[in-house]
């Protein structure tokens, strides 16, 4: 009988989406009203044209409900629509890497005067410092590689990593690295167990300002008891979906064993390893509406859960050469412009950084540097995610 045509439920909207002022944004609310019956949106009667209708309508808060409602001779029906005022708005960029455990292997081992003298964390300081990038550090507690615990990490750097919290956050990713979606079929209990292992020894050896709920669980996809407890825990920002869900990458084999790295990121490229590649098999394994929505918006809320959902609006800088990151960046840039959004992300993984990894990557700090660089000039500012909306403080800076 009535439908909102202009925006999804969740829809994540700022000043380039309306007029915003300090205390409203005015949206326009577009829809159809199936027989052309008379429509009202939050009280407003709204303009007529046939079948469709328009109403200016402010949104004065943080999450806010709009009702539209169409009066017709069998009664009244509406359609409420959650929408999210993204005040004060601006370009911004969250950074993470996925799987770190090597670093603190060396560390154990190495024991050098200062943490930031190992390279990996050297690397990323020089990213800070040049553009002021904050890295989130998702964490294993078992190398599956060299064999090393997290509760083995000494605690002696702990100050110089409480030095540095404002920009570098450490987080939960997983056990470890093998098996991959290693919470798809776990219970709360068990997903709960290996946070708390994780978190407690971020806790010991940086200290508790240096922990920052997860982005992103390994793999991403986990059982519904595992997100709910994930939710729980103060995860306010996730990777698209936590859903179980056809995903690319290089292959286990490949990980395990070193693989041609020039072919993942060829197959990375293409979408063939992650998209299936009929209708049919797409309608089954997609979520079509979810997946296509997110590519153009980059991010809805959604109410039930009470979280952000982003896309991977950016790169994952062990799958794309060095040459190809700035042509990536300029399609996500154009394909944001087009629809008003301003937040982007970029992820990596640890291990491409190591030279004893089977998959080294020589240049990986360097495209990690790149895409920071290429952010930075576009005009974004560093966010950690989970922060406000989506790193976007300016609602909780206010009370």
């Amino acid at each position: 009988m009535i439908e909102i045509t202009n925006f999804r439920q969740g829809a994540v909207l700022n000043h380039n989406h309306g007029i915003e002022s300090e205390n409203s944004l005015l949206i326009r609310i577009e829809g159809v009203s199936s027989a052309g019956y008379p429509v009202t949106v939050n009280g407003i009667n709204a303009t007529m044209d046939g079948r469709q209708f328009f109403a200016d309508v402010p949104l004065t808060k943080k999450i806010n409900t709009v009702t539209a409602t169409a009066t017709t001779p069998f009664g009244n029906y509406s359609q409420n629509l959650t929408l999210v005022w993204d005040k004060k708005s601006f370009k911004r960029y969250q950074f993470y890497i996925d799987d770190n455990i090597f670093v603190f292997t060396d560390l154990a081992k190495e024991r050098p005067k200062h943490a930031f003298d190992h390279f990996y964390f050297k690397g990323l300081k020089d990213i800070h410092d040049k553009y002021g990038t904050k890295f989130t550090l998702n964490c294993f507690y078992h190398n599956a590689h060299h064999e090393f615990l997290l509760k083995d990490m000494p605690d002696i750097w702990k100050s110089e990593f409480q030095a540095n919290a404002d920009w570098l956050k450490f987080s939960f990713h997983s056990y470890s690295e093998f098996p991959d979606r290693p919470y798809a079929e776990s219970s709360a209990e068990e997903f709960g167990k290996d946070w708390d292992l994780v978190q407690n020894e971020i806790n010991r050896f940086a200290g508790s300002e240096c922990f920052i709920p997860p982005p992103v669980i390994h793999w991403a996809n986990i059982h519904p008891a595992c997100a709910q407890e994930m939710i729980r825990r103060g995860v306010n920002a996730y990777s698209t979906t936590p859903r179980l869900r056809v995903m690319g990458g290089p292959s286990l084999a490949d990980r395990q064993k070193g693989g041609n790295m020039t072919a993942v990121q060829e197959r990375s490229a293409s979408g063939i390893d992650r998209m299936p590649q009929t209708v049919g098999l797409d309608l089954h394994y997609g979520f079509a509406e979810e997946r296509e929505y997110l590519l153009k918006h980059q991010t809805y809320f959604d109410p039930l859960l009470g979280i952000f959902f982003f896309a991977s609006t950016g790169i994952t800088c062990n799958l794309v050469p060095l040459a190809d990151i700035p042509g990536k960046f300029q399609n996500t840039f154009t394909a944001g412009e087009s629809c008003g959004a301003e937040t982007y992300m970029t992820a990596s993984h640890e291990q491409y950084t190591f030279p004893y990894y089977p998959n080294y990557l020589p240049d990986h700090m360097e495209r990690m540097d790149c895409a920071a660089r290429i952010l930075t000039e576009y005009g974004c500012k560093p966010v950690f995610f989970n922060d406000g909306i989506l790193g976007n403080t300016a609602w909780d800076d206010e009370k």
